[in-house]
């Protein structure tokens, strides 16, 4: 039975911090209809006494990695969708939630996803989302923009072979099987950078090719846009303006 609209899912591991940074981003939400579930992977940082002052369902326990975690998450969820904010993410601002649930009215959506902006610790960037179906290309907005429908997931979760590009395929499979798409013409989360995608760029490019593959994406197609996301990932570390002025289009 759904008791919430929303179902907020952070995953964290020693990153105190960034939690306390994502509870304030929740916790001023004025949009009050959600649960907010923390799996932590039995960290030491003092996050487990902190977890005692979160409103929220947390467990705190080993795990083998963060998609691990995640499914986890999907497993304890409640609400009718479902948004990944890992610690040190945040929502956009105060009235997101609201901003999205009057968007969805009393409509069923398989799928909703809107822009972002990413966060460097001294500048913000906005982020465009290109269209769903784009998603051969790549992921088309960053992953803490995007709401599944739980019931979309009852049969999909995250294949945990991946280490860095299970949301990717995750996304794809989802995508696949929904009929009902919405996309919010704002930004919905504030990504905070630097984490393992970011760190593990050339291995998160080669679990894409393998995804693509598997979606029986053309050698010739996969291999040139393999290409073309190193293009854009040297662009972004040698003229960092120009790469985020493209984005904002």
């Amino acid at each position: 039975m759904t008791n919430f609209l929303f179902s907020i899912i952070t995953v964290t591991k020693n990153n105190l911090s960034g939690l306390q940074k994502t509870k304030d981003s929740i916790e001023l939400q004025t949009f009050e209809n959600y649960e907010w579930i923390i799996i932590d992977g039995n960290s030491n940082d003092g996050t487990k006494d902190f977890l005692e002052t979160t409103k929220s369902y947390y467990i705190t326990e080993l795990d083998s990695g963060i998609y691990n975690a995640m499914n986890k998450g999907i497993d304890r969820a409640n609400g009718q969708y479902l948004l990944f904010l890992n610690a040190g993410d945040a929502l956009e601002n105060k009235n997101t939630l609201f901003e999205i649930q009057q968007r969805i009215q009393n409509q069923n959506y398989d799928f909703i996803y809107g822009d972002s902006v990413e966060s460097n610790k001294e500048n913000l960037f906005f982020k465009r989302s290109r269209p769903h179906f784009k998603i051969t290309d790549g992921m088309f907005t960053h992953h803490q923009a995007m709401i599944y429908n739980r019931e979309i997931l009852k049969n999909i979760k995250y294949n945990e072979d991946y280490k860095i590009a299970a949301d990717y395929d995750l996304t794809w499979r989802v995508i696949e099987k929904s009929t009902n798409f919405l996309y919010l013409p704002f930004p919905v989360c504030i990504f905070e950078a630097g984490g393992v995608s970011q760190q593990q760029v050339l291995k998160g490019r080669t679990e894409q090719f393998k995804i693509r593959n598997a979606h029986n994406v053309s050698l010739l197609k996969n291999s040139f846009i393999f290409l073309m996301q190193t293009l854009a990932y040297l662009l972004r570390k040698i003229f960092p303006k120009l790469y985020w002025l493209l984005k904002r289009h």
